[in-house]
């Protein structure tokens, strides 16, 4: 076990944490308040505990399932862990009782108590690893719109409670830019998804663009997959500039957070352009002047 492994097996916490600095958009930037810093951390870690239950990808060593009640033997059962977490959960919301057993779980409660969080978006994003379980493929781009209001929205709906800016229109505004960064994502991760028996691409444009599931299994994409991933990509680009609106209707700190947002979703599609849509050899990255540029472009307004 390496160094890194042998720091997140003694603390699955911190090394759940850590990954915020691999994401696709600012999680808890350094000019936001320190209480909202904190917050959207203890949101970010519920976020990501959740989808490394899902995708197998805990901390070595077995700790989380340990602190979740999980006995050793079901502790490979993505179900069973689910399960376990979202008992661990409702503790959250229980005020009578002693409270959840996982410190991610633990750093959550003050978030939650706060800003009278509901469980709603929570049970929503564990609902959404649940269906990865079980459902591995989708049939139409609805279906996975579906899926996205599950394993995304959520996410920016806690934002606009934490910082106190939900409104109706807010809401609508942020489940587009999060079902598009969600859907990019996808795009980047065709072949580590297709490892894993999933695949995030529509059956039906799939058909349409000629694709098959052997396609994506190549080491570099032919051109039909291209252009599948480029109609997809613009798909996402379209949600993105339908939710970026959100970003002038908020000022200060808050503005640039999610300027950010929706420019980190901008950026990672411009990637996949740069890698003429062949996004097989692993996920295109943005680097940090274009990302950068991009905040630029939000932030005045431009698409």
């Amino acid at each position: 076990m390496t160094g890194t492994g042998t720091a997140r097996a003694a603390d699955p916490a911190r090394g759940t944490l850590d990954k915020a600095a691999g994401e696709n958009f600012p999680v808890a930037p350094f000019f936001l308040p320190r209480a909202w810093r904190e917050d959207l951390m203890a949101i970010y870690g519920f976020a990501r505990l959740v989808d490394d239950i899902g995708d197998g990808d805990l901390a070595p060593g077995g700790a989380d399932a340990r602190l979740l009640g999980v006995s050793p033997r079901e502790a490979e059962d993505r179900l069973v862990l689910l399960d376990a977490f979202e008992a661990d959960l409702r503790a959250v919301f229980d005020p009578a009782g002693p409270g959840p057993r996982h410190p991610l779980l633990r750093r959550l409660r003050p978030t939650v108590r706060r800003h009278s969080l509901g469980p709603a978006p929570f049970l929503g994003l564990i609902e959404a690893n649940r269906q990865d379980q079980l459902v591995t493929r989708y049939e139409t781009w609805d279906d996975l719109l579906a899926y996205c209001e599950l394993s995304a929205n959520p996410v920016g709906r806690l934002v606009l409670a934490v910082t106190g800016t939900s409104t109706p229109e807010r809401i609508r505004l942020s489940d587009s830019v999060c079902t598009a960064l969600q859907i990019v994502e996808h795009l980047q991760d065709v072949a580590e998804d297709l490892a894993r028996d999933r695949v995030y691409l529509p059956a039906a444009d799939m058909k349409r663009f000629h694709v098959q599931e052997a396609d994506l299994a190549a080491p570099s994409a032919g051109a039909p997959v291209r252009a599948l991933v480029a109609y997809e990509a613009q798909r996402a680009r379209e949600l993105l500039d339908e939710g970026a609106p959100l970003v002038g209707s908020v000022h200060g700190r808050l503005r640039l957070l999610l300027a950010g947002f929706v420019a980190g979703g901008r950026a990672a599609v411009r990637a996949i352009a740069a890698a003429d849509h062949d996004v097989l050899p692993g996920p295109p990255k943005p680097g940090r002047i274009q990302l950068l540029r991009e905040v630029g472009v939000t932030l005045r307004g431009e698409r």
